[in-house]
């Protein structure tokens, strides 16, 4: 059991590093270099879903063979607007594209649109993420029992030995209501999500064109860090990484296993590392559902601490 949860977090990890790419095409010009904004430094994407505002984008575009005539404004978008292009896309990219240039073309803002539509799918996702909360938190009372398991068949690798281990560390499992397959839920739920997020900022000219509070949407902080308001890129990146490390201390479960300990070390550096590299608008994105998150789970701790429920 434990080394099948250790292979589902090993996978989710493998799966963060190539998050950055996404099914996104870049552009690029007739000597096959990838063709970037000269105001943000931001490489452009090839199959974009709309027409870009800006006059200069929109030269880059046609000048590298992109028929812009063929695509709506982004103010006229819907699902069904443009060529059909892959199940994924019209599924999760096309609708959640469509939802943050609605909602932002009515509150004046995609950065805030994203930030209001990321509450809400975590509002929704609440079920599922307050019961992993639980689920964590009834893992860090199991933990001591697990541990003095695996302190009593410590060097016993015949089969017996490891069935007996096995059948005590279900009873305890069972004891306490926990599923070790729980934890994994949330994270595959979320990566769709992500993903999801990315291409839509990626295909969207009007989301990675726009400027929230010095920062550019569509550009990393990694090639923002050039720009006047370089300042505002650290900040978001301080409050990713910082959100992140929070947010894994809080859903910590108390395992004494050193591989499990690991773990979260683990993910948070490869988010950090990964978030140079990721597009501003998905680190706001990013930074709002880790906040959720540790919200929910301290109210989850705060509530069974006073309440001494069991799930």
């Amino acid at each position: 059991m434990k080394k099948r949860k250790v292979k589902s977090k090993i996978i989710i990890i493998i799966m963060l590093l190539f998050l950055v790419t996404g099914c996104t095409t870049t552009l690029v010009d007739k000597n096959k270099e990838a063709v970037k904004n000269p105001e943000t430094g931001q490489s452009l994407t090839e199959n974009i879903l709309c027409q870009p505002e800006n006059e200069q984008t929109r030269k880059l575009y046609e000048k590298n063979g992109v028929k812009l005539k063929d695509l709506p404004k982004c103010s006229e978008f819907t699902p069904g607007s443009t060529e059909y292009d892959g199940l994924w896309t019209g599924i999760f990219v096309k609708p959640l594209a469509f939802l943050i240039l609605t909602l932002g073309k009515y509150i004046g803002s995609f950065a805030l649109s994203i930030i209001i539509i990321t509450i809400i799918i975590r509002l929704i996702l609440f079920p599922f993420t307050r019961k992993m909360a639980i689920q964590s938190e009834m893992m860090k009372k199991a933990s001591p029992e697990l541990a003095r398991i695996q302190k009593k068949y410590e060097g016993k690798t015949d089969q017996d030995s490891m069935l007996r281990q096995n059948q005590e560390m279900m009873m305890v499992y069972k004891k306490y209501n926990f599923n070790p397959l729980t934890s994994c839920l949330i994270s595959f739920i979320q990566l769709p999500l992500l993903l999801a997020f990315l291409e839509a900022i990626n295909r969207v000219p009007a989301i990675f064109e726009e400027n929230f509070l010095g920062i550019q949407l569509g550009t990393t902080p990694l090639v923002g860090f050039s720009s006047g308001t370089f300042y505002m890129y650290i900040i978001l990146l301080i409050i990713i990484g910082a959100s992140t490390i929070f947010m894994f201390k809080t859903t910590n479960n108390g395992t004494s296993d050193p591989s499990m300990k690991m773990m979260p070390i683990m993910m948070s550096a490869i988010i950090i590392i990964t978030a140079f590299f990721m597009p501003a608008a998905l680190g706001i994105y990013w930074s709002v559902g880790n906040i959720f998150a540790i919200v929910q789970n301290i109210v989850v701790q705060r509530g069974m601490e006073k309440h001494g429920k069991k799930a």
